[in-house]
């Protein structure tokens, strides 16, 4: 059996960082549903995070997306944030929202565009630096739709040549997360479509560049904990983005769509060292009809709740069927493991923190979503492109 404490005490330790763009009106490209009560500023979405970590306990971090968070002082916002009991976590560059790059950006043909991009890149390694943040999070758009389009060969160059110029721009204690998508937007090739490429430039590039598995972003059918386990024995898993789907856009709540699968690949971070080994648990998640805070609380607790299941494998149980070639009974100890509700476990381990045992109970009675909704009126609200 599981050392109970020990589970307790992993739980207790572990950090999920939200988007700060999941605060704001964000969702498909079709249409996003504007809610009332959305912040109107990067710091009002600190505002709402500091409620899910209040909740929680375990958010104690919030991602920035540049220029959606744009603001004059970042070290005035790293204090704002610290105020409310959080810290500014990772930067993400945004190089697929300007016209320039309707063919790529740093893999685009022409220099200009690519140093443009280059800049922006730069530019996040200099937001970093004043809001303390450890990790710069890369995901490129780029591709093309057309056989010929462009040079497959030499858009790998021109993205090698951008990396490793921001690479040689980081600091000591900060980090490259490249993450994949094999495809969308760019239908004919992706530039980074998946886990080997990203996989083959932070390799070249060093040991401060890291991947970045974001959940949903495979073919239907991927074993994404095979790629987890490999990724964390080469020392290469630097972050998830945790989302889910159940076709091909990657925006619903982690474990939504298959949440046997977030307590597989939580089995294998927990079987690979990668509670203790630094890799960042990021969500990356759109909420476009479903009330945002809500469902980012709900959000951390499928995560806190796929680990709990992890840390509970009987794993000397498990070694023992699979040296014996026992193929049911090795299966029967994930699954008796899967089928634990773990509900009052983490309630346990809530209260011994000294917040509520049921979060999402706690934020309903905070009143926090009635007064956004009377106090946030006029202005404009966040989103996409904002």
């Amino acid at each position: 059996m599981s050392d109970v404490p020990a589970v307790k005490a992993a739980l207790k330790s572990q950090a999920v960082e939200t988007p700060s763009w999941a605060y704001g009106n964000s969702g498909t490209r079709f249409k996003v549903f504007a809610q009332p009560g959305v912040p109107r500023s990067p710091q009002e979405k600190l505002d709402d995070a500091a409620q899910v970590h209040a909740a929680t306990g375990v958010a104690p971090t919030v991602a920035l997306h540049i220029p959606w968070d744009t603001v004059e002082d970042y070290g005035a916002l790293a204090k704002y944030a610290e105020e409310r009991g959080l810290k500014l976590g990772a930067i993400n560059s945004n190089v697929f929202q300007d016209d320039d790059y309707k063919l790529g950006s740093v893999t685009h043909p022409d220099p200009a565009v690519r140093r443009k991009a280059l800049g922006h890149l730069l530019e996040c390694v200099d937001i970093m630096d004043a809001t303390g943040s450890r990790d710069l999070k890369l995901w490129f758009s780029d591709g093309t739709n057309y056989p010929g389009q462009d040079d497959i060969a030499a858009r790998q160059d021109r993205l090698a040549e951008a990396l490793s110029a921001v690479y040689e721009r980081l600091g000591e204690d900060q980090r490259m997360l490249l993450e994949y998508k094999f495809f969308e937007p760019a239908f004919y090739t992706t530039d980074v479509p998946d886990w080997g490429t990203a996989y083959a430039h932070c390799l070249k590039l060093g040991p401060k560049a890291q991947v970045c598995v974001d959940t949903g972003h495979h073919a239907p059918g991927t074993n994404i904990e095979f790629i987890v386990a490999l990724l964390l024995r080469e020392k290469k898993l630097g972050a998830f983005d945790f989302n889910s789907r159940f076709y091909a856009d990657d925006d619903l709540m982690v474990g939504a769509a298959d949440p046997f699968q977030l307590f597989r690949i939580m089995y294998e971070v927990v079987r690979g060292g990668g509670l203790t080994s630094g890799v960042a648990f990021m969500l990356d998640q759109c909420h476009n009809i479903e009330p945002k805070i809500p469902a980012i609380i709900r959000s951390v607790m499928n995560v806190q709740e796929a680990t709990a299941k992890a840390l509970l494998v009987d794993r000397d149980a498990l070694a023992t069927a699979q040296r014996e070639g026992d193929v049911l009974g090795a299966n029967a100890v994930l699954m008796d493991a899967y089928n634990t509700d773990v509900r009052p476990l983490l309630a346990e381990v809530r209260e011994e923190s000294g917040i509520a045992p049921d979060p999402m109970a706690a934020y309903r009675a905070s009143g926090w979503a009635e007064r956004i909704v009377a106090e946030r009126v006029g202005g404009e609200q966040a989103g996409w492109g904002a």
